[in-house]
């Protein structure tokens, strides 16, 4: 069975982020319409890929993939809305006021989620707005506008397209601790203000041997606030060379992560950043000595990692009084030392 079908069986939405130079392969367009029900652009929804040139906006890639889904009946989730990074230069060197900063973010969310109203199931409309030790990111929008940026962003997205699902997504809050208080603090301060907030993602790139103990304790805690968690972008990158052993702890890392998630009913889905290691956003010895940190290989052949994927999302469908639902968690240690001490984005 496919990812996707096994997913299908627990109500969980199995995604993948694409490209629009991915989607020109043929094995990675048959990989991407047939193991996942949901799509994340990757990049093309950044606001420097789409308005590189002030009041120039450039459609073809994110609509691209919008079409991609369509045509495959998966999801598309929209990424991001509001980031600090990868900001166009006219923006981030303009000398804007505030005032002028807020309606430049103001056009922006809703020109984004006007242009894909009905098709984008949901956004993360505030991405990694929460610092390490739980503080708000000071990021151009908080500086000029506040903290409140966040509410309003989240407040414009719903009125353009209230059918939408409006997520904050964060890194590194994958354990309890600072950073998790601070997003779970920004939450529920959002939620007692009838802010529109309907889920919070948890980005998930790790580093071979870095387990995932207390993610579903983490994914709860957020879920009692009457929330739905997602784990939106999942990796785990490895240190050359690469070896049977070490495919077979990343193996086991992407299956624990895979157990969390179901052993939580909150949790709604799950996506791979990435088809292959031959389009990941950690290439070997680009940006990083990090690199294979995806389901395929270079030749789009299938790891161990889709394998364990797969077992983990078959073995935990139960039979209980004649319906499936799901199982706890099997825990597993992955059998490699921890290459470096803290997830890294």
């Amino acid at each position: 069975m496919t990812l996707r079908d096994l997913a299908a069986r627990h109500g969980l939405s199995l995604g993948a982020a694409l490209t629009e130079r991915g989607l020109a392969v043929p094995r990675y367009r048959e990989l991407a319409a047939t193991e996942f029900s949901s799509v994340t652009p990757e990049n093309a929804m950044k606001w420097d890929h789409l308005e590189r040139d002030r009041h120039t906006r450039t459609w073809a890639r994110a609509d691209a993939i919008a079409r991609f889904a369509a045509q495959h009946g998966q999801e598309l989730r929209g990424h991001p809305l509001v980031w600090h990074d990868q900001l166009p230069h006219w923006l981030t060197e303009g000398h804007f006021t505030p005032a002028e900063l807020a309606t430049l973010l103001r056009t922006h969310v809703t020109t984004l989620t006007r242009r894909y109203a009905g098709t984008v199931t949901a956004w993360d409309v505030v991405n990694e707005p929460i610092e390490d030790d739980g503080s708000p990111r000071r990021t151009l929008w908080h500086e000029a506008l506040g903290p409140d940026y966040i509410a309003h962003a989240l407040t414009w997205a719903h009125a353009t397209d209230p059918a939408a699902r409006l997520y904050v997504n964060e890194f590194n809050a994958l354990a309890e601790g600072p950073k998790a208080k601070g997003l779970h603090d920004l939450a529920a301060s959002l939620l007692d203000r009838s802010i529109p907030l309907h889920g919070v993602g948890f980005q998930c790139h790790l580093l071979l041997g870095q387990e995932v103990p207390g993610l579903a304790r983490t994914l709860n805690r957020f879920a009692d606030l009457g929330l739905e968690v997602a784990v939106t972008e999942l990796s785990v990158r490895m240190l050359p060379p690469v070896t049977p052993a070490k495919l077979a702890a990343q193996a086991a890392t992407y299956r624990a992560v895979v157990e969390e998630c179901l052993a939580v009913p909150a949790c709604t889905g799950l996506t791979v950043w990435g088809i292959g290691d031959a389009d990941s956003w950690v290439p070997q010895g680009s940006r990083s000595r990090y690199g294979t940190p995806t389901l395929y290989d270079d030749a789009y052949r299938p790891k161990p990692a889709r394998e364990a994927m797969a077992r983990a999302l078959g073995a935990a469908v139960v039979t209980a009084c004649g319906r499936q639902v799901r199982a706890l968690p099997i825990r597993g240690r992955a059998d490699a030392p921890a290459e470096y001490p803290a997830v890294s984005r």
